[in-house]
């Protein structure tokens, strides 16, 4: 009977507020699925380094004839034979070292024709101006700096870049954009905070008589309040499971179908369906919770029992 009273009182205080109910959905779906989507994008994010970081090389470029009058570094010429030797010999015996591999100036000059053979300025280099260099794969690309602070200084080397560079401004990017997503999400679970405050004084306000009555037989506060904290986790459920719906469909339209990044970017390597999968009950969860808890809060001020 009990459990009965408290259901029918959710249905008709959901039915009184049914466009500040309706508002509540959508603020708490729309923070939501910021919130699902900044995690995804993080998750993404590590995905990439993961998967691009295991890839990258380090690479040592060595000296030619131009850079000894134009860097410092080469300011003693150019590389040697001896040199390019004892280069690679002390890389293949570094602990951090799995593979070593020479790129001769040619196969610079070919790769850099196929590449950008279609500019203006690939007309004008040679391969002369092209740099040797050696292609080192380490076993932790976080041990870069052990292979940098043992070769920058060597005689013959132009310069040790790490390729990670290369990725770091597109990772700079993507977490940006989680950042702003985030920000955008807590400016929306406030705005929501504050409709499922209003949305339950409302309610408060209107259903004042019977819970007068109520408090005069002798109910609890627990039992007073528990249809209004209902009513606001009913609503966030609600919004949860549409947020639910829209990481669902983001995943589906931009990676799988519509705009189809899988297939048009197969050198990324996207999250899957279970990564969308195991956030969407932390989601509904946050869905829940929240509303009940403002709820709850709420009540404490405006309805006093």
């Amino acid at each position: 009977m009990r459990a009965q009273f408290v259901l029918s009182e959710i249905g008709v205080g959901l039915r009184r507020n049914l466009t500040m109910t309706f508002a509540v959905i959508v603020s708490v779906a729309l923070s939501l699925a910021l919130f699902g989507g900044a995690l995804l994008m993080s998750q993404q994010v590590n995905t990439m380094k993961d998967f691009w970081y295991d890839k990258v090389n380090v690479s040592i470029f060595l000296c030619n004839k131009n850079d000894a009058t134009t860097s410092r570094s080469c300011a003693k010429g150019a590389v040697t034979d001896q040199q390019k030797h004892q280069i690679k010999a002390d890389l293949e015996k570094m602990d951090v070292v799995e593979t070593v591999h020479h790129e001769s100036a040619e196969q610079a000059y070919k790769l850099y024709k196929k590449q950008y053979g279609d500019t203006g300025i690939a007309a004008t280099i040679t391969p002369d101006q092209m740099q040797e260099s050696y292609r080192v794969k380490l076993k932790d690309p976080e041990k870069y700096q052990v292979v940098a602070s043992a070769f920058a200084q060597r005689d013959g080397v132009h310069q040790v870049r790490d390729q990670r560079d290369i990725l770091e401004n597109l990772f700079s990017l993507m977490n940006g954009m989680r950042i702003a997503a985030l920000c955008v999400m807590g400016l929306m679970l406030v705005i929501a905070m504050m409709l499922i405050v209003n949305t339950v004084r409302v309610s408060a306000f209107s259903r004042r008589r019977e819970t007068g009555i109520m408090r005069l037989v002798g109910a609890s506060s627990f039992y007073i309040q528990m249809p209004f904290i209902m009513e606001a986790a009913f609503a966030g459920l609600l919004g949860g499971a549409v947020a639910c719906g829209f990481l669902l469909l983001g995943r589906y339209f931009l990676i799988d179908n519509g705009l189809a990044l899988a297939e048009k970017m197969q050198l990324v390597n996207f999250i899957g369906w279970d990564a969308v999968l195991t956030k969407l009950p932390l989601v509904l969860a946050i869905g829940l919770l929240m509303p009940a808890l403002a709820a709850s809060i709420a009540l404490r001020k405006y309805l006093k029992v």
